[in-house]
């Protein structure tokens, strides 16, 4: 499946061919429509999932929630997205503003589509277990899962634009331009008998002197006919190696897989160095988070506690996780 020929569905896309997302993300090739179409997916996902949330309290919160809690995630987004655009600036990476948008809107559509699958368990409980303190405890600990593995998929994306160059450009044609060193190896030898041209006959007495060649090499061995022969190559041996003592070295430039046979392999850069905008991405997505929760509890209620009379906002006091921690105590 390729970015030219997408999904029905985006998540469908998202799950089964990301690699073709994160081409398309690094190419910037129709990400205003892939972007539009993961807005739209997540938003009808994020209704579906509000609208089971404030059914606990009565259809009216079913209606308001399910308005709500897509607007949740989308003013998020809107608070936080300079502070990551801004911070690969800082650190020199090369992210426009629409790859950035489009990064992030993965990581919120693969937590809508989470979210919403996990609906019908949500009004399972609602129907079966109608008690507010663990049906709230409950979704909290969805919608968390949900944006745990959707800020997986984030940082999957920022390591493959990492991959291309796009985080840390100026390491990258540092090492593109760095010359390939091959590291020299002793050349292992082994006796094997010279080769007897046709017709001449050895010293009375003595055997064939000796020759020391390089392991690999096409040696020339002598049939009974007195005929010379080169001995095969063994087979795991690339054609173009073939007779090339190890330790050869190549011209700067040449990709490490022209190596000589049995030459260690040639590794660029340090794998456990990353650059610093993937560092400040882990800060990041925990700014998201505080945002996200904070925001949540200014735009509650979500649920509606059933003792209470409807109401599109509450008063502003307390937080979010003093919240939880009662209702954690209440239970």
């Amino acid at each position: 499946m390729s970015g030219d020929r997408p999904s029905p569905l985006v998540i469908e896309r998202i799950l089964r061919d990301r690699g073709s997302i994160w081409q398309q993300i690094v190419a910037e090739r129709d990400l205003n429509a892939l972007t539009v179409r993961m807005l739209s997916s997540s938003a009808i996902a994020l209704a579906c999932y509000g609208a089971v949330l404030g059914a606990f309290h009565s259809p009216l919160m079913a209606l308001t929630s399910a308005l709500k809690l897509p607007l949740l995630f989308l003013v998020t987004l809107a608070i936080c997205l300079p502070t990551l655009y801004l911070f690969n600036l800082v650190f020199g990476a090369r992210l426009s503003v629409r790859q950035s948008l489009a990064l992030v809107m993965v990581a919120i559509t693969v937590t809508s589509m989470l979210a919403v699958a996990f609906a019908p368990i949500s009004l399972f409980f609602l129907i079966t277990a109608p008690d507010y303190g663990f049906f709230k405890l409950l979704n909290v600990a969805i919608l968390t899962l949900s944006a745990v593995v959707g800020l997986r998929f984030l940082t999957g994306g920022m390591q493959v634009l990492n991959d291309h160059g796009l985080l840390a450009p100026e390491a990258a044609n540092a090492q593109a331009n760095a010359p390939v060193a091959v590291q020299a190896a002793p050349t292992p030898v082994q006796a094997v008998p010279a080769a007897v041209p046709a017709g001449a006959t050895p010293a009375a007495g003595q055997g064939a002197e000796p020759v020391a060649v390089p392991v690999g090499a096409a040696v020339a061995e002598s049939t009974p006919n007195g005929a010379a022969t080169a001995a095969p190559v063994p087979a795991h041996v690339p054609a173009q190696w073939a007779g090339q003592p190890v330790g050869a070295s190549f011209p700067p430039g040449a990709p490490v897989a022209q190596r000589p046979w049995g030459s260690p392999p040639v590794r660029r850069g340090d794998p456990s160095q990353r650059p610093a905008s993937m560092t400040l991405l882990y800060i990041w997505i925990l700014l998201f988070g505080f945002v996200g929760t904070q925001l949540a509890w200014t735009l509650r209620p979500f649920f509606g506690d059933p003792g209470q009379d409807f109401a599109f906002f509450r008063s502003i006091d307390g937080n979010f996780y003093a919240e939880i921690l009662r209702t954690i105590a209440n239970l």
